[in-house]
């Protein structure tokens, strides 16, 4: 149901081992192209942008501490993601590694919560890279929704269960972070009918 692309990062080095994936080195440029990306993929499965924010290195890109002011973070950095979400409607978004001035971004509330979800409007749902997720409740506090590989859960799984079973979760903020999940799945699912026709599910539908 997901296409994890595209990568709206700024190509602020070749040496960057995701340089390959990236549009350019130029917010606007980056931005349009997102959105344009996203708007086609969106046709046929949900779109991931990534990695947000300000995994733009490979050196220490799992555990780096990006340190950007807010200006710079709103006038380059953020823009193409903000493109993503307000234009372009993307549904979901993937946290990127490291930390922004000193939280790692799967804990980052101001970026996931104030900037994200309170200034852009964001309704999808957030996904942590691959073992990027470094905790249980301040992630899913801070609106990380879903940990990846979720084969081999490090900090949700199981671990958000018993988490909740002691109160540190609540349940409402358990269902909070589910309902998009969720909704993606059941928008993007296929309905066989008996004519063995697929249909997209919401298509037709209220």
């Amino acid at each position: 149901h997901v296409l994890l692309g595209p990568c709206l990062n700024m190509q602020r080095s070749p040496l960057f081992g995701r340089h390959f994936e990236c549009f350019s080195e130029d917010p606007h440029l980056t931005a349009r192209a997102g959105v344009a990306y996203i708007r086609g993929v969106q046709r046929h499965v949900a779109a991931c942008a990534k990695h947000f924010v300000c995994n733009d290195q490979e050196n220490g890109r799992h555990t780096m501490n990006s340190s950007i002011d807010e200006q710079a973070l709103r006038e380059v950095y953020l823009v193409p993601f903000e493109a993503a979400v307000v234009d372009a409607g993307v549904e979901s978004i993937m946290c990127g590694y490291n930390r922004l001035n000193g939280k790692f971004c799967t804990e980052n509330d101001w970026l996931l919560s104030k900037v994200l979800r309170g200034e852009w409007g964001f309704k999808g749902w957030v996904v942590s890279d691959w073992w990027g997720n470094q905790s249980t409740g301040p992630s899913i506090a801070a609106g990380l929704n879903v940990e990846m590989p979720g084969i081999e859960p490090r900090h949700y799984g199981g671990y958000l269960l018993d988490a909740t079973k002691r109160g540190e979760v609540s349940r409402e903020l358990l269902k909070e972070r589910c309902r998009p999940v969720l909704d993606t799945v059941l928008r993007r699912a296929v309905l066989i009918g008996a004519d063995g026709a697929g249909v997209a599910a919401g298509e037709g539908a209220e």
